[in-house]
């Protein structure tokens, strides 16, 4: 286990899914965890597309705490894209996905304490695709991005990394046969896959890892897939 006592975790979308596992790890680290979510939640309820809502956040964090140890930036975009999406609703998911942990990174800026270190959450749908999700691939392949150029900017100070799930299972389903077996790892990914990731990132075992990018999807981005080979075959 860890040890996180008197650190100050940040963590946006854990009122649920991998967030709130993400959030469950940290409390039992020790730290002091600050949630940001949209639904009803423990922490702080708000908008992460709207400015005011991440400034009183912030505040309301400093005011209590007076750092920021770790950011987690884990909400998720809107699921969607062509031909549903509307100009809003894209502009809101880069807001979310990709505005916000900018801007909490700007807000806290100052307020870093030692060995600091960001995770952000993109996902394997940073480098493919399905048909429908431009809103959701953009603002993923957004933070992938934006992981790199914070990593460079804040140098020295905070190490900014990100983590690319695949399929993780956060309802509790068990899944058997051509869904677990697909994979390589032989199994469909769960929340804590993700946690321990985000929990290492931030430790001191991690001290030399910055600017990454880290795919948790059981193999599946590595497995080459054509038609009649490996169990695989095109149905039309």
């Amino acid at each position: 286990m860890l040890d996180f006592k008197g650190k100050v975790a940040i963590i946006t979308g854990a009122a649920q899914g991998i967030g709130k596992c993400i959030a469950e790890q940290f409390h039992a680290a020790g730290a002091n965890v600050c949630i940001f979510d949209v639904q009803d939640n423990p922490g702080f309820v708000g908008n992460l597309a709207c400015e005011g809502d991440l400034r009183t956040f912030a505040e309301q964090v400093l005011a209590k705490f007076g750092k920021v140890d770790f950011i987690i930036n884990n909400a998720a975009p809107l699921f969607k894209g062509l031909p549903d999406c509307t100009w809003e609703e894209f502009n809101y998911a880069l807001q979310v996905g990709v505005t916000a942990p900018y801007m909490l990174a700007k807000l806290f800026m100052n307020h870093f304490a030692p060995g600091a270190a960001i995770v952000n959450i993109s996902s394997s749908r940073d480098r493919m695709s399905m048909p429908g999700t431009e809103c959701y691939a953009a603002a993923k392949g957004g933070i992938a991005a934006l992981t790199h150029a914070l990593a460079v900017s804040l140098a020295g100070r905070v190490r900014v990394n990100s983590i690319s799930p695949g399929w993780i299972e956060t309802r509790g389903t068990s899944y058997e046969g051509p869904d677990a077996t697909q994979h390589p790892a032989g199994r469909v990914g769960v929340p804590e896959d993700i946690a321990h990731m985000v929990l290492f990132l931030c430790s001191d075992k991690a001290g030399f890892i910055t600017g990454e990018n880290i795919c948790i999807d059981g193999g599946m981005t590595r497995q080459m897939i054509y038609h009649g080979e490996h169990g695989w075959n095109l149905q039309d």
